[in-house]
């Protein structure tokens, strides 16, 4: 695979605001943008989905073994290794609404993404230190009823209090929220992401760094918001050094809308989130957007910012269905890897085996070889669950690795 990310990777993440780079879509660009794709659906194949599971809501694999166990290891170049796992609460949502799902083990919390950094090797072939950071899409009833949370709530608290940006209410709290007696949220998923970018851009200040932040659907959207945090608070500028600037980008995946345009009678008055994300310097985002996706088009009344690329995987003759699966991440991947822009067809230009639209759905056309079968990785998954014995003779039910405390649920 002939490819020139490590030297052109200030252009891939958005330095012209990706000009030129969309339609056609750069081969570079579809291979970037693919990349940081599959490190959220990483988070989506590790999810513990299945509620009777005492980790419900946790993820199967620990941090160590995230990338080799959902395949991102073998025969993949772009080498990162997790410095922690996110978790996000979601203690705010009236009672009624946690009790559509049940407590297990991580109560009202849920595992929602990674912060990772690049290895040495990883480097070599992106040209630089990555700090990554990814946030997985709306799982789960309690997540659901969080999306449908629309109404705006001041955001200056964490962002520009000039422009009184307003933000999407649900997303916002999600992202702010701690829970003093949670194991797993002490802190916010905001302040786990912040602690973790602060330490890994104060290490590696006197290397060449990028911070990354990927996310699908509702982790697009507090994706967004957590890149604009960053800069807006120079968590991408080292304690030390603080006129030592390092670029953040967002590359993200159906996203839905997520602040204000502002607007206000007075002449000088606020000017909405909008405007707070528009007079930030080295901040770029990508919104990939499938062009009959709805969830991009909502909440009503809200505004997104950054670059948008269009694809359209109706046009795909490789999918089955195609109007029912416009929200899928492994469809979004498939459609970057043969998008001919949005007068063109569709032909694959990245070799991406089909076999991942069926991880998880019955996405692909009957004409696609027989072998290629359905939801494949679900099954996989689940015949990796069941019954184990631990050294003291006891019985546990396996619904992930068996943690270094020996944490599973014993019946």
């Amino acid at each position: 695979m002939s490819s020139n990310i490590a030297t052109r990777w200030r252009v891939l993440s958005g330095e012209n605001k990706w000009e030129g780079l969309l339609d056609p879509l750069d081969i570079d660009l579809r291979r970037y943008i693919i990349h940081y794709g599959e490190r959220v659906q990483a988070v989506l194949d590790a999810f513990v989905s299945d509620t009777r599971c005492w980790n419900f809501g946790l993820h199967r694999y620990a941090e160590r073994n995230l990338f080799s166990e959902v395949g991102l290891a073998k025969g993949n170049p772009y080498k990162y290794v997790i410095k922690k796992y996110i978790y996000a609460s979601a203690a705010f949502m009236p009672e009624n609404s946690l009790a559509k799902e049940p407590k297990n083990s991580a109560g009202n919390s849920k595992w929602i993404g990674f912060v990772a950094v690049t290895t040495d090797e990883g480097m070599e072939v992106l040209g630089r230190r990555d700090i990554l950071i990814s946030w997985r899409g709306t799982l789960g009833t309690v997540e659901a009823l969080i999306d449908l949370k629309f109404g705006k709530v001041p955001a200056s608290e964490i962002l520009d209090k000039e422009n009184d940006p307003q933000v999407h209410e649900g997303w916002y709290n999600y992202y702010t929220w701690s829970e003093p007696s949670s194991k797993y949220n002490p802190t916010s998923s905001r302040d786990q992401v912040l602690a973790a970018v602060r330490e890994l851009v104060d290490q590696y200040k006197d290397e060449e760094i990028s911070i990354t932040v990927t996310g699908h659907s509702m982790g697009a959207a507090i994706g967004t918001l957590n890149a604009t945090d960053i800069v807006v608070n120079g968590y991408n500028k080292p304690k030390d050094q603080p006129n030592k600037t390092f670029p953040v980008t967002a590359i993200v995946f159906a996203s839905p809308r997520l602040g204000d345009e502002g607007g206000n009678a007075e002449p000088n008055g606020p000017e909405g989130f909008l405007n707070c994300f528009s007079n930030l310097k080295n901040l770029n985002v990508l919104r990939v957007t499938n062009d009959q996706d709805k969830v991009p088009k909502l909440p009503p009344n809200y505004e997104h910012v950054g670059q948008e690329l269009v694809i359209d995987t109706t046009k795909s003759e490789y999918l089955k269905d195609p109007e029912k699966t416009l929200h899928e991440l492994e469809v979004y991947l498939h459609g970057v890897a043969g998008t001919q822009g949005v007068a063109g067809g569709f032909k694959l230009e990245v070799a991406r085996d089909l076999t991942l639209v069926n991880k998880t759905i019955d996405g692909l056309s009957d004409e696609v070889p027989s072998h290629i079968f359905v939801k494949w990785w679900t099954e996989k998954v689940e015949k990796k669950m069941g019954m184990a014995q631990l050294d003291d003779g006891s019985w546990v039910f396996l619904d992930g690795e068996i943690a270094e405390d020996n944490e599973v649920a014993k019946l």
